[in-house]
């Protein structure tokens, strides 16, 4: 059986909605047998009327105990399985009541593996399906063979040959195996759909965030680089034109070092507020990121420590600024070799998408990133190292959306960092 990822709050809400569902639709329909019957237990008594006030009984008992357990909030997933199997249970009890092999009610398991699936989605539908069919299998052959007597019997499995009562349980079984494809698919596609919604609507606050504070940003750049640049040039004149002694000759380089790190980080800043649209061409990613690779593979902070292997599908052609894809490159793998403590590796691979759209995968084996960081890491300044701006990722996010592209992160701790780039596929896009 699969558990798969949901946030407690749905799997809980669910759950509620799962027991009000049972208890008014369990109350609806057997009332209404009970009622469609009330004549004949009138007439003469019927022993299988007092079983399913019992069955009433039972799910009303259950449904108080899921209540109670429900309010610590505890095992939940473990407490939805409990209560869909034991729904299956009373869907054979209530078949069991009714007739058995005549029983009008095997349609009640079609019902429990539909929310199944909402739940449990594939796997767990399959269980419950699985189930479904063993029970009602095993009950209209205890009855063929004269083991097991229901209550209420308007047509006996004796009456059939064998062939025919194995041909109503395929056919059952079938029924609920194909439902529980069925609607674990949809369930499926309803659970990515609306994760896909989420993912886009999370990038239309940060476009919108980062769009605000680019703007802001802009201005305050421009206002601070005119004064520094100016600065900076009377200090060096100074420098050239007085007599220091070296202890103030020190102060002065330093001042100018600072500076020039005040000028370094502006210009990053104004990348940030308003990234240049740059020359845009036609190019291969595969050349531009073997280029981009040879000259990182020499670079001090990956040299010897970390390895990189390539998968990329051949012939793959975006539009863009090579300049600026090549810093978008740089500034991933850089995070990706010093996310790695010591010795690591480095994995890039693309693969196509149907919406003509190619995506560019940058897997490191590093230590990952924390849930609560992942939220933070486009925030402008945002940074868990001991030296660096936190401009890094912001200016790739920035610069992507010149091209109508997008980047995505994925992480966990102890199990590395996935950087994921869409952008638009020019060859994928002519073919069409």
């Amino acid at each position: 059986m699969d558990t798969p990822v949901r946030d407690d709050n749905d799997l809980l809400k669910k759950i509620q909605w799962l027991m009000f569902f049972r208890v008014f639709f369990t109350v609806s329909l057997l009332g209404s047998t009970i009622f469609v019957h009330y004549r004949q237990q009138i007439i003469s008594p019927n022993p299988s009327l007092d079983f399913l006030y019992g069955i009433i009984a039972v799910v009303f008992i259950l449904s108080i105990g899921y209540a109670v357990i429900l309010r610590y909030g505890i095992y939940l997933l473990r407490i939805a399985y409990l209560q869909i199997i034991l729904d299956t249970v009373v869907v054979s009890l209530i078949i069991f009541a009714t007739g058995c092999y005549s029983s009008i009610f095997p349609f009640l398991y079609i019902l429990v593996i539909v929310y199944s699936s909402l739940l449990f989605f594939r796997k767990g539908s399959m269980f419950i399906a699985a189930s479904s069919s063993i029970q009602y299998g095993l009950m209209v052959e205890l009855e063929y063979y004269g083991i097991l007597k229901p209550f209420f019997n308007v047509r006996s499995p004796l009456s059939d040959d064998l062939t025919q009562v194995t041909y109503k349980i395929v056919i059952t079984m079938i029924a609920c195996f194909a439902v529980a494809f069925l609607s674990s698919l949809l369930a499926e596609q309803a659970r990515s759909s609306r994760k896909k919604l989420i993912d886009m609507e999370e990038h239309v606050r940060r476009v919108d965030r980062m769009a605000y504070m680019g703007e802001m940003a802009a201005g305050l750049a421009h206002e601070i680089r005119n004064p520094l640049a100016s600065l900076t040039g009377s200090i060096q004149m100074l420098k050239e034109e007085l007599q220091f002694h070296p202890g103030q000759e020190k102060l002065m380089r330093i001042v100018l070092r600072e500076a020039d790190r005040l000028s370094i980080l502006l210009s990053d800043f104004l990348l940030f507020a308003k990234p240049p649209s740059g020359n845009v061409t036609e190019f291969l990613v595969e050349d531009v990121l073997a280029e981009t690779l040879d000259l990182f593979e020499k670079d001090m902070r990956c040299c010897r420590r970390v390895s990189i292997t390539t998968e990329l599908i051949p012939g793959v052609r975006i539009a863009m600024d090579p300049t600026h894809f090549r810093q978008i490159l740089w500034n991933l793998l850089l995070n990706a070799a010093e996310a790695i403590p010591d010795q690591g590796k480095i994995h890039i691979h693309t693969q196509n998408l149907q919406n003509g759209l190619v995506e560019i995968h940058i897997t490191d084996s590093g230590h990952g990133i924390s849930p609560e960081h992942l939220q933070l890491i486009f925030n402008p300044f945002f940074t868990t190292k001991a030296s660096g701006t936190g401009l890094g990722l912001s200016i790739v996010h920035r610069l992507l959306e010149v091209y109508g592209g997008c980047l995505d992160v994925e992480s966990q701790i102890g199990q590395g960092t996935v950087a994921i780039l869409k952008l638009k596929n020019i060859k994928d896009k002519g073919r069409k």
